[in-house]
């Protein structure tokens, strides 16, 4: 029996080696150098090795069924609803949110699981109507399948997540072609719901987190501590930072929440400005390589997925750092491959692997450098 590893010349390890520095970042900013306690670093370990076997199995299954078939879509899209609501009901309170439920030893966030989901269905959808897109019956047909999702986000309460899937459906919807009428029906809307979650959804502290990002200095001791802590790890980390393994902030506990909601904090007052640089080129490879993949796309719902995908990565990406920054209120949003989080890595790493799977059976060819399609057409 002879071992056909031909699957690995075929990756993107581009792709793959930025999501995998990331992640690397990650892991750094959690290891303590010293006699301190590794609980993150270690499980974030075993996640990273669950989700890389997630990421080679996707990869090595042809999801271009999805095109024609919304069974399997429905089926997943269905189970983690059912999952959501469960854990609305049922789940763990942290930080304020039932946002978690417990299976055994292992902890699961479903909102982690909904995203990439949203983005297939979405992406099916809008590619079957691309032509038909200006009729606003297409388009709120599209919203019901975030309106599920959405609502029982917000009722854990987990306002950042609820926002982040807005964020998908409004881009892939703005992406798929609606006109500036519909766009603005959608703001208009949007402002209607962020008003209806201010005053019916929205806790005390949640509200009191928005007044505080208004006027930091308000209550450091209470509401304000994390962003006031955020900042200062962020600005003390300077040009060079104060070297790996010795930030202060996260390291003395003074920064809450350094290996998840503030770990870009952590990584800034450690690396510095010029570890942040190192970041963003890393970042800015991993969305270039998504965004490329949409562009020698053989179909619109590759090229929709390809959007999604990015969109999700970028909004999400820059409400932690806003956050992290000190230039959006806190929200709890975990940093795309850096912040620990098992779901998060196994959904983000599922995700890249149908990415790189619909990229191996396309069935394009290259030629020169540029990719050709036998059918004649890119991007039909």
């Amino acid at each position: 029996m002879t071992l056909n590893f031909s699957w690995i010349k075929k990756l993107d390890w581009i792709l793959v080696s930025s999501a995998l520095a990331l992640v690397f970042f990650g892991l750094v900013t959690m290891k303590s150098f010293g006699s301190g306690e590794n609980y993150f670093f270690n499980r974030q370990i075993i996640w990273l090795l669950i989700a890389f076997f997630v990421f080679i199995l996707t990869y090595s299954i042809d999801w271009s069924f999805l095109k024609t078939n919304s069974v399997f879509l429905l089926a997943l899209y269905l189970f983690i609803i059912l999952l959501l609501a469960v854990t609305a009901v049922l789940g763990e309170v942290t930080r304020g949110a039932a946002s978690w439920i417990k299976i055994h030893s292992v902890t699961l966030e479903p909102v982690e699981l909904i995203k990439p989901i949203l983005i297939l269905l979405l992406a099916k959808y809008f590619s079957k109507r691309h032509v038909d897109i200006a009729r606003f019956l297409h388009l709120f047909i599209s919203s019901l399948y975030l309106g599920l999702p959405f609502l029982l986000v917000l009722l854990q309460p987990d306002l950042g997540s609820a926002v982040v899937l807005g964020a998908i459906w409004l881009g892939m919807a703005v992406f798929s072609g609606i006109k500036l009428r519909q766009f603005l029906i959608l703001l208009a809307l949007g402002i209607l719901v962020i008003s209806i979650a201010w005053s019916s959804f929205l806790l005390p502290y949640q509200k009191e987190r928005v007044f505080v990002f208004l006027n930091p200095q308000k209550d450091i001791q209470g509401a304000g501590y994390q962003a006031y802590q955020s900042m200062i790890a962020v600005g003390s980390g300077k040009i060079f930072g104060k070297g790996i393994g010795l930030g202060t902030q996260s390291r003395l506990e003074f920064l809450p929440e350094h290996a998840t909601d503030f770990i870009f904090a952590a990584f800034a007052e450690e690396w510095g400005f010029f570890g942040i640089i190192i970041f963003f080129i890393f970042f800015g490879i991993l969305l270039w390589r998504v965004l490329r993949f949409g562009v020698y796309a053989e179909s619109n719902f590759e090229k929709l997925y390809s959007a999604g995908f990015a969109i999700f990565l970028f909004f999400q990406s820059s409400i932690h750092i806003g956050m992290n920054s000190g230039l959006l209120p806190i929200t709890g949003l975990g940093m795309p491959f850096m912040s620990y989080g098992g779901s998060s890595l196994v959904s983000l790493f599922f995700a890249l692997g149908i990415l790189e799977s619909l990229s191996l059976h396309k069935k394009g060819i290259f030629i020169g450098g540029e990719e050709r399609f036998k059918e004649g057409v890119l991007g039909t």
